[in-house]
């Protein structure tokens, strides 16, 4: 087996794989266990007016986005999953987790529509 590009971007997709994986299990348990809604659906930086009522949706593809990625992690080291099988999770998992991310994030901040010569709202500091 030669080096060559593939195999170091192979490398670097599983070795970014480790910090996915704590990153979105920890916001899992935050929600969770600690009831910390600080990151649910954000948008522009800015919560939704009620984030406890989006925290389970959030927790929940926060878990499983992963626990998928962990699983692929548990799968790689084991010898289980062959490269196409692992490499197809972990992209799938990471493009679903970010949009759905993102379409929760939308549902969240609905859009108002404004009449002519109304001012936008303040935006909070």
């Amino acid at each position: 087996m030669a080096f060559d590009v593939g195999i170091a971007l192979n490398w670097i997709l599983f070795l970014a794989l480790f910090p996915i994986a704590f990153y979105w299990l920890r916001r899992a348990w935050r929600i969770i266990f600690r009831r910390d809604f600080s990151e649910v659906a954000l948008k522009r930086g800015q919560p939704p007016a009620d984030p406890q009522k989006f925290a389970p949706y959030t927790a929940v593809i926060n878990l499983l986005g992963g626990g998928v990625v962990a699983y692929v992690i548990f799968g790689v080291l084991a010898g289980i999953l062959p490269y196409e099988t692992w490499s197809a999770l972990a992209g799938g998992t990471i493009w679903c987790k970010f949009l759905a991310d993102f379409i929760l994030s939308r549902h969240a901040h609905p859009f108002a529509l404004r009449k002519k010569g109304e001012a936008a709202p303040a935006a909070a500091d």
